[in-house]
């Protein structure tokens, strides 16, 4: 099991900040737009947000992209964020790369098209050296079906008579998830005023920090960023044990 920290954010600083990223429909609804230009803003807030967690010292942000619930949704709008995918990996892999920004995702890729898991497997070798900050992107991702993946893969392991059942513990599950060499999350953000956490990184945010704001993600800012480090710097994290 990963050592639950007693406070390792010494500089108020979360070294893990994970983001729900909601609004882009009503932002765009908002402005008489289609969905579409929503997206489009969504990704500029993708940027921007980015840029702030490298400059601010977050080591790790994980950023919800797309749901495997959202594999429902109408063909054209999945069309349309395939291609910002595509038009993100292509346009913004060498300058994440020149800013010391390693990129990794986690989720199911045999939902993807080809070119964009060749476009993912590109994006990750190219970065994987890199140190500032890792950006990890949660798309076709469902927590509970990582979960139980990971349960598939131990029991294949059992009776491969690779592990013992009697060896089964929290180290041994935690081990077969997508984010099983990184940091569980201190602080999960979410926008547009939405307070659930839509099948997302279900394990890992057993002691995690919570910020719900009311901003649509297309006006997410390096301000708003700021402004949930400092809420998150004003709890006191107990882990489940008392206050000296």
């Amino acid at each position: 099991m990963k050592p639950v920290p007693t406070q390792p954010e010494s500089n108020g600083i979360p070294v893990h900040v994970a983001i729900i990223m909601d609004g882009n429909g009503r932002w765009a609804k908002a402005k008489g737009l289609p969905r579409a230009a929503g997206h489009a803003q969504g990704a500029e807030a993708v940027r921007r947000t980015v840029k702030a967690a490298s400059d601010l010292g977050i080591q790790y942000l994980t950023l919800y992209g797309f749901s495997l619930e959202n594999w429902k949704r109408p063909a054209k709008e999945i069309a349309d964020l395939m291609g910002l995918l595509r038009l993100y990996l292509r346009k913004e892999i060498s300058e994440l790369h020149r800013e010391g920004v390693r990129i990794r995702f986690i989720g199911d890729r045999s939902m993807l098209a080809a070119d964009i898991i060749s476009l993912i497997e590109m994006s990750e070798q190219k970065t994987r050296a890199n140190t500032k900050l890792d950006l990890v992107i949660a798309l076709s991702y469902g927590s509970r079906q990582e979960i139980t993946a990971a349960v598939r893969q131990l029991v294949e392991d059992v009776a491969a008579g690779e592990i013992s059942a009697d060896a089964i513990d929290e180290n041994a599950l935690e081990g077969r998830l997508y984010t099983a060499d990184m940091p569980d999350p201190d602080l999960i953000v979410r926008t547009s005023g939405e307070q659930r956490i839509s099948n997302f990184l279900l394990w890992q945010s057993a002691y995690a920090e919570f910020v719900f704001t009311d901003v649509l993600w297309p006006d997410f800012s390096r301000e708003k960023l700021e402004d949930s480090i400092e809420e998150f710097s004003r709890r006191e994290r107990r882990y489940g044990a008392t206050t000296a």
